[in-house]
Formats: C-alpha cells, sequence, structure tokens
C-alpha cells in the first residue's frame, strides 16, 4: 500500500470508479463496477482516497500542478502518464544542463513492462519493444567462477508465460530515456537547475527551492531525484551526505565493459553471474551483437584514484581473475581502455519503517528504495513506484 502513496495524491482525476471502500481505501470487490477489475491480472486493488478541498478545484482550466524532481526513468514514465490527463499539469526539474547520451543497458524485467505496457500509450511501448532484446527466454543464472560449472539456472520464462507477461530483457538507458523525452509536451522538462528544498505553504502549495535560488510552485511534489535525493533529506530532516544521510557504502567498486563481442553462446544464454570470494563477474547479451560486462570487486571507497593500473584496466582484472573462468578473460581481453568504466557503489537500508510521504510530498525510486544494480530491479521498481 505504501507504493501507492505516490499516487494517491492525485487518483482522484483519473477515471476511478464508485464502490464501496474499505478502512484501508481499497475497493471491495463484491460491490465494485466490474470495470475496476477487466485491465489486467497484475492490478491488485483500486485506491479511492477520501474528497479533499483541493479535488474539488481541479478541472482543466486549474489542473493539478505536480512536480517531479529528477529525469531519470522513474520520473519520465510517471511524467508521460500524467500528461495524458487534462486535469494535470506536470514539470520534471532535472539538475543536469541537458541530455547526453551515456550508461549502459538497464534490465526490464517481465514486471516492468507489464506496467509500461499498461501505464503507456501504444506509440512509446512499441518504441520501447523496437530497441528490446530479451533475454528471460534464454539461459540465465549462476555459475562457479572456477569450476565454471552451473550453480543454478533460473527460469524466468515459465513465469512470464504462465502469466501471459512479456519476457524480461534489456534496453540501452540512453534509447529509453530517448523515446520518454520524445513522448512529453514541449518544455515538461526543465534543464539546469537542481532543488535544494522544498516548504509547504499554509494553503498546501509545495514551494520548491532550486539551486539557483529561484523557486517553482506547485500542489504535488514528488522526489525522483535518486539515491543522493534532496527531497528525501528535506522530507526527514537528514543530511543530503555523509552520516546521517542514510546512505552508505556497499563495499563494492564496480568495473563495466561494452563492447561488439562475438560470444560462442550468443543466443543460447542471457547473463551468466560467475561467483568467488570477496568477487563476482557478470556477462549479458545486450543485443545485436553487443555485450555488456560487470566486475564486482571487495575494495574501500574511492579504489579507482589509489589502485594502481600501470597496464590498463583490462590487464588489471585479468591478473585479479587468475584462474577463474575461461569466459571471463576471452572477453576481457577484447574490450578496450576506452569502453571500460569503474564506479563505487553505495546502497540504503530498506526504508519500511519511514514513510514514503508527507503531506503533498513522496519519493519514489532509489529516493526511498536504492538497490544494487546486480539485483536487475532498480529502474523496475522505479516503473512500479510511478
Amino acid at each position: 500500500m505504501m507504493m501507492k502513496v505516490a499516487f494517491a495524491a492525485f487518483m482522484a482525476m483519473m477515471s476511478v470508479p464508485e464502490a464501496s471502500v474499505d478502512a484501508f481505501g481499497v475497493v471491495s470487490p463484491t460491490q465494485a463496477s466490474p470495470k475496476a477489475f477487466t485491465s489486467s491480472s497484475l492490478k491488485m486493488s483500486t485506491i479511492a482516497p477520501p474528497k479533499t478541498a483541493l479535488e474539488n478545484k481541479i478541472s482543466a482550466e486549474h489542473p493539478l500542478r505536480v512536480v517531479i524532481a529528477g529525469a531519470g526513468v522513474g520520473g519520465l514514465v510517471l511524467a508521460h502518464t500524467l500528461q495524458n490527463n487534462p486535469k494535470i499539469d506536470v514539470t520534471v526539474l532535472e539538475k543536469t544542463d541537458q541530455f547526453k547520451r551515456f550508461g549502459g543497458p538497464i534490465q526490464l524485467a517481465s514486471n516492468a513492462l507489464r506496467v509500461l505496457d499498461e501505464m503507456c500509450d501504444k506509440k512509446v511501448y512499441d518504441s520501447i519493444m523496437s530497441k528490446f532484446t530479451f533475454t528471460g527466454d534464454k539461459e540465465n543464472g549462476i555459475k562457479d567462477g572456477i569450476r565454471d560449472e552451473w550453480y543454478a539456472k533460473f527460469d524466468l520464462a515459465g513465469p512470464a508465460e504462465a502469466r501471459g507477461m512479456p519476457y524480461t530483457g534489456v534496453i540501452e538507458r540512453p534509447d529509453l530515456q530517448e523515446i520518454f523525452l520524445g513522448s512529453l509536451a514541449k518544455d515538461t522538462v526543465q534543464n539546469g537547475d537542481g532543488i535544494a528544498g522544498y516548504e509547504v505553504a499554509p494553503n498546501g502549495a509545495v514551494k520548491v527551492q532550486m539551486e539557483s535560488g529561484n523557486t517553482v510552485e506547485g500542489d504535488v511534489l514528488i522526489g525522483a531525484d535518486g539515491i543522493w535525493s534532496a527531497v528525501r533529506a528535506k522530507m526527514r530532516d537528514e543530511p543530503l551526505r555523509g552520516e546521517g544521510s542514510g546512505v552508505s557504502y556497499s563495499g563494492y567498486s564496480v568495473f563495466a565493459g561494452e563492447l561488439d563481442y562475438a560470444s560462442f553462446d550468443n543466443g543460447k544464454v542471457g547473463y551468466k553471474v560467475y561467483i568467488g570470494p570477496g568477487q563476482y563477474f557478470v556477462i549479458t547479451d545486450i543485443g545485436k551483437g553487443r555485450y555488456q560486462w560487470y566486475a564486482f570487486l571487495a575494495r574501500e571507497p574511492g579504489s579507482a584514484a589509489t589502485e594502481e593500473k600501470p597496464d590498463g584496466t583490462s590487464p588489471f582484472l585479468q591478473n585479479i581473475f587468475t584462474g577463474w573462468s575461461k569466459d571471463i578473460h576471452h572477453i576481457l581481453k577484447a574490450t578496450k581502455e576506452d569502453e571500460i568504466d569503474q564506479r563505487d557503489l553505495y546502497d540504503r537500508p530498506p526504508s519500511v519503517l519511514k514513510d514514503w510521504s508527507n503531506g503533498p510530498v513522496a519519493l519514489l525510486g532509489d529516493a526511498v528504495h536504492a538497490m544494487m544494480p546486480n539485483l536487475g530491479q532498480g529502474g523496475c521498481q522505479a516503473i512500479e513506484d510511478s
């Protein structure tokens, strides 16, 4: 129920059927209109928020003003969906000056694809599918890094097929971002100024304070601004970074490579995770003859600057993974130096005991439940939140 909070502030503007509602705001299936339960087996219940003074004033002429902090996956998906409602005016505030193509592929599992299919218009969903590479219909699992034997294989196809859901797969993050940016009305996204904080006025309006000193006013503020969320820091009266922020170093630094690669098991294996003490290695098919790999190493934060690599990153990693699967060494040797990046991984503990919303302000995605990349669900859960 907590994940519905971000949407509860403006559910009244959507076409919610009249029905009997219990103490938790859940529509009773015995009395609700049949239309409330026909769109998908994934939808569990319909939230019917109480009437408010704000709701009674909302119209196409006086729309609900929704301000979204952050133009990541969750923020853009939410903005795309809300803009289709004439009673909602959406503004997305993004700190970066302009959008550039950066970042590798993002996994969209069956759960996220089902949500996108229901939330997005057909043109956007078809555009996503045109850039998509399915991995859930192939072999996926965990292997012993040294013996090169399968520990376990994950059946991703069976559960999806049983529920009529799309297979899990990957899409280049810049492609996904461009699709949603192209679907938004002009000037929906405002670049070049990050959020510093906010205040809720006595009349319930939210005044968003920008780093430039400017202010943006709305009726609802959604913090989709990632693990270092300024919205969360203000909501919970916590520091943005450092001690007390709730963000901690995971203990791992990750190297990532993306390249054209002729894998011997192309078309058969989606991804394989090689595990061992203190480190692990992931190889995944990202489509069109391209592959991505990740090397997770237990290191102190900032090791990128302190750990010497005189012969380059690939030889450094080949040495680290001495005695491991030949597949690891084969793809490392095929990777050029400029195809490798490194970053430290930060995490947050679960926030099940802390509210995700406070009045007209709510959190979404990594701002409230950051996830390590090996789970493959960070973007998926942000989409579900939206």
